[in-house]
């Protein structure tokens, strides 16, 4: 079979903070691709504010680059677990990977997770180990990692032997040498590799045309965009093609338009064929999965597999004392046209309906997949409240199971002792447990989903922030019958409505840790603060001092309070228990129990008590 040789097709996988992205750039920008005039951002290939700001990658991104006459599709993918529904599809488009190692950090779990996929895959691995020019880099152990992981996910005796390069992302520098002092102002190295070990797709474009969309985009002027690869056969502007859905139906489209890649650019195209990496627009129901072809030969790929969800929330209008003050869109209609809306490009969320009009159960990967979800919609003007995060049970071969969650934790050795203790308590197995020098240790565990909802904060907690903690979805085993996780302590309600005082923080933080600020506009019902103890209790926040004629002797101390915790969308969503919601809006993260009336919340525990 003839091969289209100026063609590489490659994806670029990485744990999260690898550097990933910016080693996209450095190609992009040492190619012969964008012109001299063009400026780049230095993370061109993350476009969405979140992903700017957290510095990591959402949503697959493709872009192609021209080397020395050769084309080359990059793909960046997400390095999160939560996002592992984009890797997966991504293996299926191309026919390498370039797995990005930090040279210190070595493998974590989510190179694990992304490395796992691109062998189920069978795709050509080529390593890079990035970021040389730290003091502390240990390339050689790094490279060795690598190997033990890639015989440990049983990679076949060819992958074992992958090309490795040393690079600086950050420096623009690269070296088929693990000398840091080789290292040389070139990306050359890299794409010599790319080109020399990743094969080139087949050029089978005189048979049938066989396209598969593995991504989908969306856009209000021509609807829905299938971004794919051209397996088999060409694709032109003005064929009529046949779409072979996902439940086995069959319809006929006329191509609208087709869009390559190049830099940072779709740019519109007459015709692609067999190995391009491509996008189509002109079919309004195509969903991820499905194959185009000729109307005269109809044979559909294999469908991909989806990652099903492992979490869910309920997303609620709010009703709270403060709706809509500070929002856009806040009615039940807009809520649920949003969520709708959603479902266009994001393949791995499920919204379901529930008998309240003002509530829909929506699923997702993760934590970060559904926060993500709730702080682009807070920044478009919506508000909303959703619930506490629960796993989705499910029965698998006749048995209740749950979700696990494989945990890779570095932590100084001090404090080793307390984790495993609190991993122990959520129903943690321990799988490994090395030191790993310099007085830290690494950890690895198995715990269930449920046990890592709010961990987060708790870890950071017990070791002071000097703790690195890493979890990824690993699989779903027998559920453990009994509690695991949540919050310890109660949670400090406010009375009344009005604005926190400094005189009335001051007289309840003694109780716990104070969650707003003075002058910070609170109603009866809202979360204002975690109490030191494991129940709830009402304070009033809002009171002021009665004011005398009597001078009192320490009139020149000025009062001072301590620095409340201004909690973050995460932090909230992690702290809420199972009665109470987070209060989410363009402005402000309120936490509030469910039931703000104190004696309706009263009576709710008693009949709940009762009932067990």
């Amino acid at each position: 079979m003839a091969k289209r040789d100026d063609i590489r097709n490659v994806a670029i996988i990485a744990h999260v903070d690898h550097g990933k992205t910016t080693l996209v750039n450095q190609l992009l920008e040492q190619s012969d691709t964008l012109d001299e005039r063009t400026q780049i951002d230095e993370r061109a290939m993350d476009s969405n504010d979140i992903e700017k700001e957290r510095g990591i990658t959402i949503l697959a991104k493709n872009t192609a680059v021209n080397y020395k006459g050769y084309h080359i599709n990059i793909m960046d993918t997400p390095g999160h677990a939560d996002f592992g529904g984009e890797v997966e599809r991504i293996m299926t488009m191309v026919d390498g990977v370039v797995l990005v190692v930090d040279a210190y950090e070595g493998t974590m779990p989510q190179t694990r997770f992304v490395l796992k996929k691109a062998f189920e895959a069978k795709v050509t691995p080529i390593v890079v180990v990035n970021k040389i020019d730290k003091p502390s880099a240990r390339p050689a152990e790094v490279v060795d990692e690598v190997l033990d992981l890639f015989i440990e996910l049983g990679a076949d005796d060819s992958m074992l032997d992958f090309p490795v390069v040393y690079a600086s992302a950050l420096g623009g520098t690269s070296s088929l040498s693990d000398d840091p002092a080789d290292q040389t102002e070139t990306m050359e190295p890299i794409f010599d590799t790319i080109i020399s070990e990743i094969p080139a797709p087949e050029d089978n474009s005189d048979e049938g045309l066989q396209f598969q969309v593995s991504l989908l985009d969306y856009n209000d002027y021509v609807g829905r965009i299938g971004i794919g690869r051209v397996f088999r056969g060409k694709i032109a502007v003005g064929d009529t093609v046949t779409l072979m859905k996902l439940d086995g139906t069959e319809k006929n489209f006329r191509v609208t338009k087709l869009f390559g890649f190049l830099g940072l650019d779709r740019v519109e195209i007459d015709e692609a064929k067999a190995g391009d990496l491509i996008a189509v627009s002109g079919m309004e129901d195509i969903f991820v999965g499905e194959t185009v072809v000729s109307t005269n030969a109809k044979e559909a790929l294999q469908p991909l597999r989806i990652d099903e969800p492992t979490l869910q929330m309920t997303f609620l209008t709010n009703d709270s004392p403060f709706a809509g003050r500070e929002g856009k869109y806040v009615t039940s209609r807009k809520l649920e046209e949003r969520l709708r809306y959603e479902l266009h490009t994001d393949v791995s969320l499920r919204v379901e309906n529930t008998e309240s009009p003002d509530q829909w159960i929506v699923s997702g990967r993760g934590e970060l997949h559904l926060s993500i979800l709730i702080e682009n919609m807070r920044r478009e003007g919506y508000e909303l409240q959703v619930s506490r995060p629960e796993v989705i049970i499910k029965e698998i071969d006749g048995v209740k199971s749950e979700p696990f969650e494989l945990v890779q934790i570095d932590t100084p050795e001090e404090y080793q002792g307390s984790i495993i203790d609190a991993l122990n308590q959520r129903r943690g197995s321990m799988i490994d447990m090395i030191s790993t020098g310099l007085g830290t240790t690494r950890l690895t565990y198995h715990v269930p989903a449920r046990g890592m909802i709010g961990f987060t904060t708790y870890f950071m907690t017990l070791t002071h922030g000097y703790g690195i903690l890493n979890h990824t979805f690993d699989h779903y085993g027998p559920y453990i019958n009994e509690p695991i996780g949540g919050r310890r302590n109660g949670a400090l309600v406010s009375t009344d409505t009005g604005k926190a005082s400094t005189y009335g923080i001051m007289q309840v933080e003694d109780r716990g840790t104070i969650f707003v600020n003075p002058g910070t506009e609170v109603y009866g019902g809202m979360i204002v603060g975690e109490n030191t103890r494991e129940n709830d209790i009402v304070v009033n926040i809002i009171r002021t001092k009665n004011l005398t004629n009597v001078r009192s002797s320490n009139k020149d101390q000025t009062a001072t309070i301590k620095t409340p915790k201004i909690m973050t969308l995460e932090e909230s969503l992690e702290f809420m228990d199972e009665d109470e919601f987070c209060e989410v809006t363009p402005e402000s993260i309120r936490l509030r129990k469910a039931i703000l009336n104190e004696a309706e919340r009263a009576k709710a525990a008693k009949k709940k008590n009762s009932n067990r």
